[in-house]
């Protein structure tokens, strides 16, 4: 399975491809929106993992722009971000596009099963 991880930070990065490596996905890796758009288009991967906090283009923009693009709209994105206050997650998956929530800093046993869930629709 292919995963697009969107990701400025570069130890964040590291720790996200080296979880996902192990696990025996197929990791591209991205540091800020278009290039991950780019990827995404060109890898039609089976999952996007997106930061939200990118610089630039922010990463709720980024997932409207693949929502809107035939070829990427039906990839699953799970938001990575910081913003872990009381309704953001909420604002993510209802407004943003998102179809699932990992917030930082990320404990990679619920990373881990929050990829898997997803991969498998969500089961």
């Amino acid at each position: 399975m292919k995963i697009v991880i969107i990701e400025d930070n570069p130890t964040n990065m590291k720790l996200v491809s080296v979880l996902l490596k192990k696990q025996r996905y197929e990791v591209f890796e991205a540091t800020d929106a278009e290039a991950g758009i780019q990827l995404a288009r060109d890898e039609l991967p089976n999952l996007i993992l997106m930061d939200i906090q990118l610089p630039g283009m922010d990463g709720l923009t980024a997932t409207q722009v693949l929502r809107n693009d035939e070829r990427t709209k039906g990839i699953p994105i799970v938001a990575l971000t910081a913003f872990a206050m009381k309704g953001d997650e909420e604002r993510m998956l209802a407004t943003g596009g998102c179809d699932a929530y990992i917030a930082k800093p990320i404990r990679y046993k619920m990373f881990l099963k929050t990829i898997a869930s997803v991969l498998d629709g969500g089961k």
